[in-house]
């Protein structure tokens, strides 16, 4: 994208992963290695999204560096009360976190996570000031029917409708096929390219800031 004002992001997420040990070398090594690369913050942005018991300790160590720390998932409730287990985006933001994943494969597969969630999520999340790193993609069949481009521009509709006109700037899309997250396979760049086209192309029917906002791929690399 020559010419183009938008700064990528290069985001990390750990998943369930690791043990507490290696959380902390992991925070140290990527510590040194953004310091001596130089990498200037306004030429990218560097996440990772640690597991949750871990998202504060890694939020302290990584201030004062380029690296920010984005959160797995949040809660679908709003604000503070008694729903054990959850974390609202209220919480996160009070405790000096900016992004969080929203929508992600595995949430949306393995917990559930129907287009409602999904949205009273990112309602949420916006509400709260944070960036919403929103998951998109298709799965393996959908890909083979020809159904691609329609399930991943139907997830970016899913959401128009709670989305503020000036809080589409604070989401960056992530497009994250399925068929290519731990399965070995890899979409090639022409696959990746193609998509991220169709979905700027989606967002500029929806908003004026799409030609701004930052796509990812997000899957297996090798």
């Amino acid at each position: 994208m020559s010419g183009s004002t938008i700064i990528p992001w290069v985001v990390g997420n750990w998943k369930m992963n690791p043990l507490q040990a290696n959380t902390q070398q992991l925070i140290q090594d990527l510590k040194q290695y953004f310091t001596a690369m130089q990498i200037s913050a306004h030429s990218c942005h560097i996440g990772v999204a640690p597991v949750s018991i871990a998202l504060l300790n890694a939020h302290d160590q990584f201030q004062g560096s380029m690296i920010k720390t984005v959160a797995q998932d949040v809660s679908r409730i709003a604000g503070l009360g008694a729903y054990t287990g959850e974390v609202s985006a209220t919480l996160l933001s009070d405790s000096g976190i900016e992004c969080v994943l929203v929508g992600h494969s595995e949430r949306r597969e393995f917990f559930a996570d129907s287009a409602e969630i999904v949205k009273e999520k990112v309602k949420h999340a916006l509400a709260a000031g944070l960036t919403v790193i929103y998951c998109v993609g298709e799965s393996l069949a959908q890909r083979e029917n020809g159904q691609a481009e329609h399930v991943v521009l139907q997830q970016i509709c899913d959401i128009a409708a709670v989305v503020q006109m000036d809080q589409w700037q604070n989401i960056v899309i992530a497009y994250e096929p399925i068929w290519a997250i731990g399965t070995g396979k890899t979409a090639s760049p022409q696959d990746a390219q193609t998509m991220h086209a169709k979905i700027r192309e989606g967002l500029s029917q929806i908003t004026a800031q799409a030609k701004n906002m930052a796509i990812l791929y997000g899957g297996s690399v090798k």
